[in-house]
């Protein structure tokens, strides 16, 4: 008969273990972290003082300590082998290091690394003046708070509202994605986060323009050593083609736009008001009854007081907000340009074969089309260049230069009359003093 020997069961490691190398030991431990799941740690002293290197399994903690182990011991020979005039070196180098409280063996490791990334000795001290003269002679001040004392300062200054809006949303928008000091931000930095808006070259202008205004503000008062705007892309702006809307992109944008936002596209495309003026105008600028919109001198891109008429399309569109009272545009300047964005994307269709309808794709949006298209169709429908200018606030010569024969009579005719289908489903907006 065949006797069957068990085979000997092997002993579960004992922790914390000891890894040996020649004379030198390192300890691995095992612990049990507050989820629940095991962790292991490597016990390392090789900068003059204890650290736990973490790992999240045996074997690579196993590992580690092996390599850890081979060094250290390695390092001992050297010690061991060391010619006097070597540990002078040494001694010399701890006692350099001294008043700065860093271990010679953390302080090699430093430099090796810092040399990795800079090649030699030079170009380290040539990097450490840099960042001596950047962040060690400004005073640390983060950007959103750089950004609040320059509105500040700009305000008591005296400047205008217009412009203050304009700093407030732009530098707003840029402090939001930077929650760091100002000495900090680099050309880089900047120019990655421009690139990122895809906005317009104009828009790309403009955010460049304000920045290099915070960034000269912040060198003046000691938040930055130098301007990084200064290396940022400067991109061209050329008047280019007029871009417009067509009467059924106009249209389905209307079709699809939300309650609160009807209003500013149909004032847009239908009256020709710049989206400035429609964020400042308020409800009693708008004579339903006398069919015109006053839009006032401090409204007004051109500080100048002008009466734009209300077709009768405009009209239906106005009508059921009748009787409203504050601003048209009740929200941020910012929600303005994401009410954009997003009425052009929902025009977008998906294909039903059993309903009959045809996918769609969406509009796209372009940058100043309302207010062109408005100075296109209405010039072609007067062919009065004095009149429309006066009605959008420029001059005829700048009419005639960009929106002459632009688009035909009857593209006109059908531009200024979309109406609401259904006028009496359209829900009035909450009375006054809820925007």
């Amino acid at each position: 008969m065949r006797l069957m020997v068990a085979a000997p069961s092997r002993k579960p490691p004992r922790w914390p273990r000891k890894i040996r190398v020649g004379r030198v030991s390192v300890t691995v431990y095992r612990r049990q972290t507050p989820s629940g799941n095991v962790a292991f740690m490597v016990a390392n002293y090789s900068a003059g003082k204890r650290r736990f290197d973490s790992y999240r399994t045996e074997t690579e903690a196993i590992e580690s300590a092996h390599r850890l182990a081979r060094d250290l011991n390695e390092r001992g020979a050297l010690a061991a082998a060391m010619t006097g005039e070597q540990a002078a070196d040494c001694a010399a180098a701890i006692q350099a290091l001294a008043p700065f409280n860093v271990a010679l063996p953390a302080a090699a490791a430093t430099l090796a690394s810092c040399l990795k990334l800079v090649g030699d000795l030079p170009n380290l001290h040539a990097a450490a003046k840099f960042y001596s003269a950047r962040y060690k002679a400004t005073v640390r001040k983060c950007v959103a708070d750089v950004v609040t004392e320059l509105l500040a300062i700009k305000q008591t200054r005296g400047a205008s509202m217009r412009y203050l809006q304009d700093l407030r949303f732009r530098l707003g928008r840029f402090a939001g994605a930077f929650s760091t000091d100002a000495c900090s931000v680099t050309t880089a930095d900047i120019q990655t986060w421009l690139d990122a808006q895809k906005v317009a070259p104009q828009t790309y202008t403009n955010f460049r323009r304000v920045l290099h205004v915070l960034f000269q503000f912040a060198v003046a008062r000691g938040y930055a050593s130098d301007n990084p705007v200064v290396g940022v892309e400067q991109v061209k702006v050329s008047g280019g083609d007029v871009a417009v809307f067509t009467p059924s992109e106009i249209a389905r944008l209307l079709a699809v736009a939300s309650p609160e936002f009807v209003p500013c596209l149909a004032i847009g495309a239908f009256a020709g008001l710049r989206s400035a003026e429609i964020e400042r105008l308020e409800w009693s600028d708008i004579d339903l009854a006398g069919r015109h919109i006053i839009v006032g001198a401090t409204k007004a891109k051109t500080a100048s007081r002008r009466v734009v008429p209300i077709s009768e399309n405009l009209i239906a569109w106005l009508a059921p907000y009748a009787g409203r009272e504050g601003r048209v545009w009740g929200r941020r300047h910012d929600d303005f340009y994401k009410a954009e964005q997003e009425t052009a994307a929902s025009t977008a269709v998906k294909a039903d074969p059993i309903r009959g309808i045809r996918a769609l794709t969406p509009v796209r949006w372009k940058s100043n089309a309302l207010r062109h298209s408005y100075a296109s169709y209405r010039f072609a429908l007067t062919g009065d260049a004095g009149r429309v200018a006066g009605e959008m606030g420029n001059t005829a010569a700048v009419v005639h230069k960009h929106y002459r024969e632009l688009v035909k009579p009857a593209d006109a005719e059908r531009w200024f009359a979309i109406k609401p289908k259904e006028p009496a489903n359209v829900m009035p907006m909450a009375a006054a003093g809820t925007n």
